[in-house]
């Protein structure tokens, strides 16, 4: 690898540290306090008490979403609905984790604003209903968008207008009361309490899910667009061990490859992902677009006797669409987003080591309670140079589509992992991730991985992997 791609990950590294909002601003507190001013020069003597604010950020590491909870103690406010308040706070923070207690607290914090509850709904972002979508579209025999209201009726239809008007946010499932949230607790009925006493419903808790926060399904991050977001997971695995490294990578354009002996099995691998919003709320239906970044290399570290080089780095950026929709799927689970995308994917490297592929590709993604999921299908672009194809065969080996999924367990932690196969050939990949909180934003990180095409250089060829590790952005990414 040569210094300057070295240079650029590096700097891309640090840029995503020094902009993540946990390492920017995690768990700051200030208090603000006005002095009581007293006038004597005139008959009408006023008394201004003093008002306190005291803000505090927290950010649930399993989300990455940032979230203030602010109570305010006012002459308007009595102490004794605030410090019900700050208990209330308290108790979400004990009962439960990830998607409910981020909830937890934007709720309670409302609720301790004049007004706050309904500025937040103004927020909300509105989803498609596929299901009447797709009904209208056929009926008016053109794309017609309905959106999803609560106990949902079609207000009006006009063949002059490009839509159905439909307002509201879908609170529930088909348009029911409300969804109650499905509580997991070793105190169940204290644990109901809460939601009780805080007015959550499965709406809310639906507003902080890994998806929804990921991909701004709810309402938009407040920090707009065109600020770095983390994308896929961002880890440092200094152990990363190959079963049977890849000595001579070859390719079907190379009659004789390049062998290199000297590789050892251990190896250190850094993942640097990114992404950003370039523009939001488009289409009239709430579709975001989105620019993202993905970058992997290999460094040979303990291989002193080889001057210890990096082996091969990944490049991946894309350029792709979300949606938020509604949509009910068996056995409880929600449709909550479509998208596509366009995803260039190559190692940078010259002949006899160039690999690239270009691909557009269609996505989805899924809830079931704590379990998220990503399906993708793509298309391979052609090569209209067909005498440099790097890796004319690389679908064989890579399939023709992925799921991503994770899943939350207590306590911070998650499970997650990659699945792709190409039943025609009878290849494809399984990969296994287990994030386990530390401090701050960082996380204990272990990967597993078995099949083809753990970077593209070894896309046709079979390794198992393992790595032991760190992850530094304070959401894993799916």
């Amino acid at each position: 690898m040569s210094s300057l791609p070295r240079l650029f990950s590096l700097s891309v590294l640090a840029l995503a540290i020094l902009s993540n909002p946990v390492h920017a601003a995690n768990s700051k507190t200030t208090s603000k306090t006005s002095a009581s001013k007293t006038s004597t020069k005139t008959s009408k003597n006023r008394s201004k008490a003093s008002n306190t604010r005291k803000a505090t950020t927290k950010t649930d590491n399993a989300t990455h979403a940032t979230v203030s909870d602010v109570v305010v103690v006012d002459s308007a406010v009595p102490n004794a609905a605030n410090a019900q308040s700050l208990a209330l706070i308290q108790r979400c923070s004990k009962e439960f984790d990830n998607a409910v207690r981020l909830a937890c607290y934007d709720r309670v914090s409302a609720n301790s604003l004049a007004g706050n509850a309904a500025a937040s709904g103004d927020e909300t972002k509105v989803p498609l209903d596929l299901a009447k979508t797709l009904s209208a579209s056929l009926s008016a025999r053109r794309a017609v968008p309905v959106l999803a209201e609560p106990n949902a009726e079609l207000t009006h239809q006009d063949d002059n207008v490009g839509a159905i008007e439909v307002k509201g946010v879908v609170p529930s499932k088909g348009g029911k009361p409300a969804t109650p949230v499905k509580i997991t607790s070793t105190d169940p009925e204290a644990a109901q309490q809460v939601l009780d006493e805080a007015g959550i419903t499965a709406t809310d808790v639906e507003r902080y899910t890994p998806l929804s926060v990921l991909y701004d399904l709810d309402k938009n991050d407040p920090r707009g667009i065109f600020t770095i977001r983390p994308h896929k997971p961002m880890h440092v695995l200094p152990l990363w061990y190959s079963v049977h490294p890849n000595r001579d990578p070859h390719s079907p354009r190379l009659d004789t490859p390049e062998d290199y002996p000297d590789y050892q099995h251990l190896d250190s691998k850094v993942q640097i992902s990114l992404k950003t919003k370039m523009m939001e709320d488009l289409f009239g239906t709430q579709a975001d677009l989105w620019l993202g970044y993905t970058q992997k290399f290999y460094w040979q570290i303990y291989n002193s006797k080889d001057s210890r080089p990096f082996k091969s780095s990944d490049y991946e950026p894309e350029v792709f669409v979300t949606q938020p929709v509604l949509a009910d799927l068996p056995f409880d689970g929600r449709l909550r987003m479509i998208g596509g995308g366009f995803v260039h994917h190559s190692n940078g490297e010259s002949e006899p080591l160039s690999r690239s592929w270009n691909r557009i590709y269609l996505m989805g993604g899924a809830e079931w309670g704590k379990l998220s999921v990503i399906p993708r299908i793509w298309a391979i672009l052609p090569d209209f140079d067909k005498d440099h194809i790097d890796n004319k065969d690389i679908g064989d080996y890579m399939g023709y589509g992925d799921i991503r999924w994770q899943y939350a367990l207590s306590n911070q932690q998650s499970l997650g992992g990659l699945v792709r196969y190409n039943p025609a050939e009878n290849k494809g990949a399984i990969q296994l991730d287990y994030a386990y909180p530390l401090r701050g934003g960082v996380k204990a990180y272990v990967q597993l991985f078995h099949g083809y095409g753990e970077r593209i250089l070894d896309y046709n060829h079979k390794d198992t992997n393992i790595g032991i590790g760190f992850m530094f952005n304070d959401f894993p990414g799916i």
